[in-house]
């Protein structure tokens, strides 16, 4: 356990935001989170990104910029941090296996768009998302629903990736689910160390996927041609 002392906590948060480390797998909310209405967080937010644009140097009456810090704030509230709210969890209705479907199901390339909580830059790629039904089965698009939901807000990947898995299981009452994320971080590719070039996988298994051939099935299936362009 680090010690964290006034001299030392300065750089002791730097050193976690540069590393990209995440603190808890539950997204660290305060309990008076939802105190506010969307439209008084609006209305702060665009005040904040107001002082931020005028501290720059920004000239807010110019018409290009005049609209800016409302946008910000109605995208910031609305659609870039909406799964913050608990109201916007999708509802993930489950139906019975009734057709016996008994291998397993995976949801391939959903598409990722979320942000970095260290430096609020995007972090954009695919999910990959895997169950094995117990009885129960999901629809597809909540699945999707799902990963935006927790996608929408402040992340780390590794937190996504299990928060995924964990709404899942819970959703369907099993344990066999399994999650893999392959994203790029502009926090990573356009600023720091500027690699444009890497990305960032995450996994997480749970149950039936932890056994080596389930999981080698799993990523097997990933590596599979998709390319239905000519349909």
């Amino acid at each position: 356990m680090i010690e964290v002392t006034a001299n030392n906590n300065e750089d002791l948060i730097n050193e976690l935001g540069d590393a990209h480390i995440p603190t808890s797998a539950k997204t660290p909310l305060r309990d008076d989170a939802f105190e506010l209405s969307n439209e008084e967080k609006i209305a702060r937010i665009e005040e904040s990104v107001k002082d931020i644009l005028e501290t720059l140097g920004m000239d807010l009456t110019d018409d290009s910029l005049k609209g800016t810090p409302k946008r910000v704030a109605k995208a910031y509230v609305n659609e870039i941090f909406m799964g913050l709210h608990p109201d916007n969890k999708p509802s993930a209705s489950t139906f019975d296996n009734n057709y016996n479907y008994g291998e397993m199901l995976v949801e391939k390339n959903i598409v990722v768009y979320s942000t970095c909580e260290h430096h609020l830059l995007p972090i954009v790629g695919r999910a990959h998302v895997a169950y094995i039904s117990n009885g129960k089965v999901i629809g597809l698009s909540k699945m999707n629903r799902i990963v935006e939901y927790f996608a929408k807000r402040p992340q780390v990947q590794e937190r996504l990736t299990m928060q995924v898995v964990q709404a899942m299981q819970e959703a369907l009452g099993t344990q066999d689910v399994a999650c893999v994320i392959d994203a790029k971080h502009l926090c990573v590719n356009s600023r720091g160390v500027k690699d444009i070039e890497s990305s960032t996988i995450t996994a997480e298994f749970g149950g039936k996927f932890k056994q080596k051939e389930t999981k080698q099935e799993f990523l097997d299936y990933l590596k599979m041609d998709t390319d239905f362009q000519g349909i």
